[in-house]
């Protein structure tokens, strides 16, 4: 067993592999160090720097002992696959589903997960968004404090458990894609400053120390994030990565850290003959994410799109506080509909200044840009955690999703949005440490006492019924007022299979008609229309009424208020 670390500023390197130190030489890489010594799979091991430790491996591919617990060897190819004739699926023309493993099922695991997979299929979508499952402390968390990057979290089953997940989900046909994190880790367990540069404090996140990626010793840094990238989508198979916060990413070289990525992804995708994207999400509002290299852009496949999800949760929901202050109208949903950004370069009232760039309709197509009614952030980080179903009426939230399901965007939905799920889904953490604890429970009774919340109303993250109280409760889908919802849900993405107009994301065919109440949304020979007031609207046209969120809507009947109905015109 050949084992390799990179400690650039340690005199002495020593690996630990059954309670015996076994010296690392200097190896031909400037920093790195090596030793051969007997291992197998399952073997604990940990490092030495000057004698301290021994400490987790920057790199481990396994930690069942927790995130401050010694690494065990792990072999990537002694896992059978079943998914050899997987190619992957197209992002145009697809539904994500994003969810959680800790709160989709009970038991919280990948293989309980694995058992609602045929309630997936049966709902049409085509690919699955993880939230985080690197490794992190506790047992319950969101997963966007992992400190080990290279390893699955022990308690959702550990890297075979993924891998179980990903090939049952490729046998259902759906392509699988991991939230990853690389603007910062968290603080429990994080050993990766004890071996080299891998923060700076020339930048500052939110979250904690900022990533390295262009000060001294940031070469080591960037290779230690594509090929974390690589590992995910070669050696566990899957489809995609979403990279959270980018614009947190620090990076001031010629060449940027996304275009390094996507330029390692699109080569993996050539030499696999899959199909692999990477997904951003960006607070910049700058389409050049999702520019192509040639034209002088990041490369990446798609960016999420908060404008669309502001735009139309204040127009359904009435809400203006926050960032929801400049929309709410329908002119700023039409605007988004028609131009994926609201802000592009136009005054942010939040911002206290102008903000993003216009998106050339012609050049960039509308799948590049994720629009959703619900995601873990915009429902986990209101202060209860409540889900736009706790304040809609169905036929509001039919609307919401009639709209989200024929943008001109790659839709998401959140875990139990398509049967309008009453459990709210609330930030919940479990840390080991209790100043740690008490410190992440205080900052966020503060942050929403602020805004006016009672202190005595803002869930403890670390009361271990904020985590229960988040599990979805698969009863539901069978109760009457969810199921009609959910086979709205399914209606709505079968119709997006049966007609191109639908998955034709040709942002400047998208045409788009409205008043204070009405919206009309051009996709083709489809209109859509949308009456979100109480009082019915105007007429339908004449045509087909191919689906409607209403009763016995016909061409030629005033469309019922607060309902939606697609009309096949032509």
């Amino acid at each position: 067993m050949r084992y390799e670390v990179w400690a650039p500023a340690a005199e002495t390197v020593e690996v630990e592999s059954g309670a015996v130190r076994h010296p690392m030489a200097p190896a031909e890489l400037t920093g790195w160090w090596a030793a051969e010594v007997q291992g197998d799979e399952g073997d604990e091991y940990g490092f030495l720097l000057d004698g301290e430790g021994p400490f987790p491996d920057p790199r481990s591919l396994w930690q069942p002992a927790g995130v401050h617990g010694l690494s065990r060897i792990y072999d990537h190819g002694r896992f059978a696959w079943t998914d050899v004739l997987w190619r992957g699926r197209p992002l145009a023309g697809s539904v994500l589903y994003e969810l959680h493993i800790g709160t989709f099922t009970p038991e919280g695991t990948f293989d309980a997960a694995i058992e609602r997979l045929d309630h997936l299929a049966e709902l049409g979508v085509d690919a699955v968004q993880l939230m985080p499952v690197a490794a992190f402390a506790g047992r319950h968390g969101w997963g966007y404090d992992g400190v080990h990057l290279w390893a699955v979290h022990e308690p959702y089953g550990g890297p075979d458990g993924l891998k179980r997940f990903v090939d049952a989900c490729h046998g259902r046909g759906l392509a699988v894609i991991l939230d990853v994190v690389y603007n910062h880790l968290g603080p429990s367990g994080n050993y990766l400053g004890r071996y080299g540069p891998y923060f700076t404090d020339a930048y500052k996140t939110p979250w904690g120390p900022a990533v390295n990626v262009d000060r001294p010793g940031s070469d080591e840094v960037r290779a230690f994030i594509v090929e974390n990238a690589l590992m995910w989508l070669r050696d566990h198979h899957l489809d995609g990565l979403r990279l959270d916060a980018v614009h947190a990413i620090e990076d001031h070289r010629a060449v940027h850290l996304l275009e390094e990525l996507a330029d390692a992804v699109s080569r993996l995708k050539a030499q696999t003959g899959r199909e692999l994207f990477l997904i951003a999400e960006s607070d910049l509002n700058d389409p050049r994410l999702v520019t192509s290299p040639e034209a002088g852009g990041y490369g990446l496949d798609a960016q999420w799109n908060d404008d669309f999800h502001h735009a139309l949760h204040s127009a359904l929901t009435g809400e203006r506080q926050g960032y929801y202050c400049d929309f709410g109208s329908l002119g700023a949903l039409a605007k988004t509909l028609t131009g994926a950004f609201f802000h592009d370069g136009s005054w942010s009232t939040f911002r206290g200044r102008t903000h993003g760039r216009k998106v050339d309709r012609l050049r960039v197509p509308g799948h590049r840009f994720l629009g959703f009614l619900q995601n873990h952030d915009q429902v986990g980080n209101r202060a209860a955690g409540d889900r736009i179903s706790a304040g809609l009426p169905p036929r509001l939230l039919k609307v919401g999703a009639g709209l989200l399901l024929t943008a001109p965007f790659t839709p998401m939905l959140f875990m139990g949005e398509e049967w309008g799920a009453s459990t709210p889904w609330r930030y919940f953490t479990d840390h080991e440490e209790p100043e740690l604890a008490r410190s992440v429970s205080d900052g966020r009774r503060r942050e929403f006492t602020s805004h006016g919340w009672a202190m005595e109303d803002v869930p403890d993250p670390q009361d271990p019924r904020t985590h229960r109280c988040s599990v979805l409760d698969w009863a539901e889908p069978g109760e009457p007022r969810h199921h009609e919802l959910l086979e709205w849900y399914r209606a709505l993405i079968a119709l997006r299979r049966a007609w191109p107009e639908l998955t034709d994301t040709c942002l400047a065919e998208v045409v788009v008609e409205h008043d204070e109440d009405s919206l009309v949304l051009h996709r083709g020979r489809l209109l859509v229309v949308a009456n979100l007031g109480a009082e019915p609207g105007a007429p339908l046209p004449a045509g087909e009424v191919l689906l409607a969120s209403a009763p016995d809507v016909r061409p030629g009947d005033p469309l019922p208020g607060t309902s939606l109905a697609v009309v096949r015109v032509a």
